[in-house]
């Protein structure tokens, strides 16, 4: 609390907070690292409110544990979730394919002297470890609508899902 105002700390200045939830690999930031595992907790406290209510939740978001101290958000986070139906799905795309949809998109990409940046390739290694996942889909070969129906189809027709279980067990 700031005790000057009275208000939480985590209420004014959202520019002071940026990039938030969206910190890259590598420590750029460790000013807003108390604060990741918060939102974080924020953000799957909600899911798991409206999973409790019977609606079906989709969230796309990547976890990575590179951070100056490692924060061990991901089992945290399927901590919140236990006991709760949920297919955990990694989303893989050859570091090459999106390179090329940088450039395509935002006109930026590969390093003067031709190399992938740091963080970019940083955020493609951490973001699939431990590698535990209900199933995969590769979006260099499969497009939205495909990797929907094949999610669905997982849904639909099972195995149950038991991935996020095994990652919040993880002492990480």
């Amino acid at each position: 609390m700031d005790e000057s105002r009275g208000r939480s700390v985590y209420e004014y200045d959202p520019q002071r907070y940026q990039p938030g939830i969206g910190l890259r690999p590598g420590g750029e930031r460790p000013d807003l690292e108390p604060l990741i595992n918060v939102m974080y907790q924020a953000m799957y406290e909600s899911v798991a409110i409206y999973s409790r209510y019977g609606l079906n939740v989709v969230v796309d978001v990547g976890h990575h544990d590179g951070y100056s101290t490692p924060l061990g958000i991901l089992p945290n986070c399927a901590r919140i979730l236990k006991g709760l139906p949920v297919l955990f799905v990694g989303v893989k795309c050859p570091i090459e394919n999106i390179m090329e949809r940088r450039h395509e998109t935002w006109k930026v990409g590969y390093t003067e002297d031709g190399k992938i940046p740091r963080p970019i390739s940083l955020w493609q290694e951490l973001v699939h470890v431990p590698g535990i996942y209900d199933m995969t889909v590769d979006t260099s070969v499969l497009g939205p609508k495909d990797c929907a129906n094949l999610i669905h189809k997982r849904l639909e027709n099972g195995p149950p899902p038991t991935a996020l279980q095994k990652v919040a067990g993880l002492g990480l």
